[in-house]
């Protein structure tokens, strides 16, 4: 198979943090590491959608952890493709778990045993199709997009409250609007009671 690249704006979020600079391990193999994995519950796997995916090819998603012995352990969580870009998996479920077959050979893991990895590999779909995940990583559909639209709901109304300021300390601009930050905070208000209303409401 040609070298294929993991398109450059694959990303993979850990709680509140974002990781976008994976480790190339090989032609087609890229680990992220996980700091302080067992406090943490889901990941989250992204891509921003500019560089897709070569045609025909995917990434299976693998969570790595040291057993007690200090040997890895990996396990399938699932995939992304061109066509789901973006996926949640919980992995606090799975640190006692059996390992299954994987791409990786026999990588090491960091020095440390607080830290985990993420590994993706880029394979044909019709590879991928024939792989089993752990079944205790998959997240229902809603409850991945709920998680996800609420996540990126509190990173916006932060990021936007940051630049927030006074009458007084506003330097005139002609040419900038402004927006008022309670119009902000009654738009993610809004959006919080329909999502939790219906997490689908966005379709109709």
């Amino acid at each position: 198979m040609d070298p294929v690249q993991l398109p450059q704006d694959s990303q993979m979020s850990l709680t509140d943090q974002v990781q976008a600079a994976p480790q190339q391990v090989a032609e087609d193999k890229f680990v992220f590491d996980l700091p302080d994995y067992e406090n943490i519950n889901h990941v989250v796997v992204f891509m921003l959608g500019t560089i897709p995916f070569p045609e025909g090819m995917g990434g299976s998603v693998y969570f790595c952890y040291p057993d007690q012995s200090g040997m890895a352990v990996w396990q399938l969580l699932g995939f992304v493709t061109n066509e789901k870009p973006s996926a949640i998996f919980k992995i606090s479920g799975l640190k006692s778990g059996k390992g299954s077959q994987h791409p990786f050979g026999a990588m090491n893991l960091p020095q440390t045993p607080t830290v985990a990895q993420i590994g993706i590999s880029v394979e044909l779909l019709e590879n991928l199709a024939q792989q089993t995940p752990v079944a205790s990583a998959a997240v229902s559909s809603v409850d991945s997009f709920t998680e996800f639209t609420q996540k990126m709901l509190d990173n916006f109304y932060n990021f936007a409250s940051s630049f927030a300021v006074t009458q007084a300390q506003m330097t005139p601009n002609p040419s900038e609007a402004f927006i008022p930050a309670n119009v902000v905070l009654k738009w993610y208000e809004n959006f919080q009671r329909r999502l939790t209303q219906n997490p689908l409401f966005w379709k109709t």
